[in-house]
């Protein structure tokens, strides 16, 4: 099978981006031909197809930096809305490799929906991976420094996304964004895809929600490609949170868990907006044990992953399926999560680790307390975990799932 996977990076930044390249080595392995579509950058991997990627708007990563030239958001708001180049190009490279079948993961933002509208003139099927609340909402998450979980735009109240100032915090950003929903709405854009790969069951309710097909909507959770088959781990006693540096990431609940007590608590990951300087100074003059690591590589937070207790997700926005849940798992360890959005679906409670209420510091630390006073049940949780990953979460799995839906499609 030909197989043409797009992403808007080329290059490992997160998530997505660590499933994009895992699927890409699993159907390689099978013997399919992968066709890689992104956008250039300095970032990215090599490939033999980057001449048929996108231009590049600028280097950055994430999209934090509000004070662009007139130039560069102009050329943005064309990927955001509609892009001929982008259009172009994809034609010439599904012209030139004839693939039966695309893969797409995000195309949102810095792609933009033209390519779907290539693949249906060529009778080629659509797949989409969901891995955030794109097509719902402006911002993708459901979430706003203001109401905190906002489900204002699923239920039509648009205006609410520049009322509440969304995107970027930024009244003009947040209209363009809520513009290209809108557009895309108008274009009937999930009409056009065959099929959607959801992860989660939560996620795939909301999508049903906003009005896609139950019968398009395939609930596939993803795979953690595990290189090291029964990995020797230690637990020391140290919790760890491995992620972005976000106000809708629960950090603050989490600070105010260990804040007061003898507990350690390691913190990896950065933040686009500074919302660490404002953790840091929360912690000013208070009794704790907490580290910020700063960004690390994945090879780099391995050890950090098999050296800890438990790993800690106390998100507050609809977390779809992320990543660090799996690999906690593969390296035999519990994780601590809120009992909210999809995370009970992949925590259980009690058997793989604990959930707690929502932004709850108190009920948060009585499990904190549990896991390092009770280090045998904390380990029993974590090797349920790993009977997980090598079963219903295997690269097997996901891979048999997703070539019957692939297959299906093609016939």
């Amino acid at each position: 099978m030909k197989i043409v996977l797009v992403n808007y990076r080329y290059f490992i930044s997160g998530g997505p981006e660590r499933y994009y390249f895992n699927i890409k080595e699993i159907l390689e392995n099978k013997g399919h031909e992968i066709i890689p579509f992104s956008i250039k950058s300095s970032h990215n991997y090599p490939s033999n197809y980057d001449k048929y990627f996108l231009d590049i708007v600028d280097d950055e990563v994430y999209f934090a930096n509000t004070n662009k030239k007139y130039k560069k958001i102009f050329k943005f708001c064309g990927r955001m809305f509609y892009s001929f180049e982008a259009k172009h190009k994809f034609k010439k490279l599904l012209n030139h490799t004839k693939p039966d079948i695309i893969y797409i993961m995000q195309y949102h933002n810095k792609i933009s929906p033209s390519i779907i509208d290539v693949a249906r003139s060529l009778n080629i099927p659509v797949v989409h991976r969901i891995s955030d609340f794109q097509y719902l909402c402006p911002n993708a998450l459901l979430y706003n420094d203001v109401k905190g979980i906002c489900e204002d735009c699923l239920d039509g109240k648009y205006l609410s996304c520049i009322k509440y100032k969304c995107v970027l915090n930024s009244y003009v950003y947040s209209a363009i964004k809520l513009g290209a929903k809108v557009f895309h709405d108008s274009l009937h854009v999930t009409n056009k895809i065959d099929a959607f790969v959801v992860p989660s069951s939560f996620t795939l309710a909301k999508l049903n929600q906003y009005g896609i097909p139950q019968h398009k909507l395939n609930h596939i959770p993803t795979f953690f490609n595990l290189k090291e088959q029964n990995p020797e781990v230690t637990y020391n006693p140290f919790a760890l949170f491995v992620g972005r540096i976000e106000k809708q990431k629960g950090l603050m609940t989490l600070l105010k868990t260990f804040i007061g007590t003898s507990y350690n608590l390691k913190i990896i990951g950065f933040s686009n907006d500074g919302y660490d300087i404002e953790l840091k100074e929360y912690l000013k003059d208070k009794q704790h044990n907490i580290e910020f690591l700063g960004k690390k590589d994945f090879h780099e937070i391995i050890p950090y992953l098999k050296s800890c207790l438990f790993t800690t997700v106390p998100s507050e926005w609809y977390d779809n399926f992320p990543n660090v849940i799996l690999e906690s798992f593969a390296f035999k360890k519990a994780v601590l999560a809120t009992d909210f959005g999809s995370l009970p679906e992949l925590v259980r409670n009690k058997e793989t680790g604990l959930t707690f209420k929502y932004a709850n510091a108190v009920d948060c630390r009585d499990k904190v307390s549990y896991m390092f006073e009770h280090p045998e049940n904390t380990k029993y949780m974590g090797y349920n975990g790993y009977k997980d990953v090598i079963t219903q979460y295997s690269p097997e799995t996901h891979y048999n799932q997703l070539f019957k839906l692939f297959e299906s499609l093609i016939k």
